[in-house]
């Protein structure tokens, strides 16, 4: 356990100061290539993950079949890696210990757990959601790491949870109370108005993390507002099966190639793999 001790101190010190980058994986070979790029830490995607599987995403895996996958994407690089565990698994605290203790297992260092029940409304109040936390953080040490990240992940604004004016005063209480609980990150996606950002950062306990991709702000402009943590989401994952549906599109209709054009040749990609 000690290597896994390490990494997970890696990835608490990448959120001091300056911000990470995570562009995020859906599999074995996304995450090689991802690292490979330069990530300084791998996420996965739960929505990759399970469209790699043929699932829908919002717990379309079980707990097992998404443990399963992340040990093949720790396995495959040598940076820390955090898992998208979705809501645990499970409404309970014990379902949530058991996710926990079940991913470290599988080597990540780092995991996200949402205040969603699942697609939409309700949440779960934030003192339930905190339960849910402190099941997390005593799991983790129980499995040896205490040291894991958590990134809690809050769906007020992904849901558009309340009405508009109230849904920053929602995001603070509950920040407020899920560090008390242990967590150690505050994701928040479904929010890219800078100003608001701003406000969050300025008003939580704990270090933000926002979902960017096309129209959103830069990396730098998050930075520049003190987020900590910018993730991808799905984003990589959708625009590569899009690849996938454009590439074949174009040659079974015009019998050309062009949307293959720029890709990894096939020993910078098979590289990155070892026996």
């Amino acid at each position: 356990m000690h290597g896994d001790k390490t990494k997970a101190s890696l990835l608490r010190d990448l959120h001091a100061d300056g911000v990470l980058v995570l562009p995020n994986a859906w599999d074995a070979g996304s995450a090689a290539l991802i690292a490979r790029a330069g990530a300084k830490a791998v996420a996965t995607s739960s929505g990759g993950v399970s469209w790699a599987a043929g699932r829908p995403d919002g717990q379309g895996l079980s707990r097992d079949e998404m443990v399963e996958r992340v040990r093949l994407i720790a396995a495959a690089v040598d940076v820390p890696v955090t898992a998208d565990v979705e809501g645990g698994y499970g409404h309970a605290p014990e379902d949530v210990a058991a996710t926990v203790e079940a991913i470290v297992g599988a080597g990540a260092v780092g995991v996200n757990i949402e205040d969603s029940r699942g697609r939409g409304v309700p949440l779960f109040t934030a003192e339930e959601q905190a339960a849910r936390l402190r099941a997390a953080r005593e799991a983790a040490a129980r499995a040896g790491l205490p040291e894991l990240v958590v990134n809690v992940r809050t769906d007020v604004y992904l849901f558009q949870v309340g009405e508009p004016e109230g849904r920053l005063d929602d995001v603070l209480a509950r920040a407020a109370v899920y560090a008390e609980a242990g967590a150690d990150c505050l994701f928040v996606p479904g929010l890219v108005d800078l100003d608001v950002v701003a406000a969050v950062v300025a008003a939580s306990p704990l270090p933000v993390n926002v979902m960017a991709g096309p129209g959103a702000p830069t990396v730098a402009e998050f930075e520049s507002v003190g987020v900590r943590r910018v993730s991808l989401g799905t984003a990589v994952a959708q625009a590569a099966y899009s690849l996938a549906h454009r590439a074949t599109e174009e040659a079974l209709t015009k019998g050309t190639y062009t949307e293959l054009d720029g890709a990894l040749d096939f020993g910078a990609v098979d590289g990155v793999f070892t026996r």
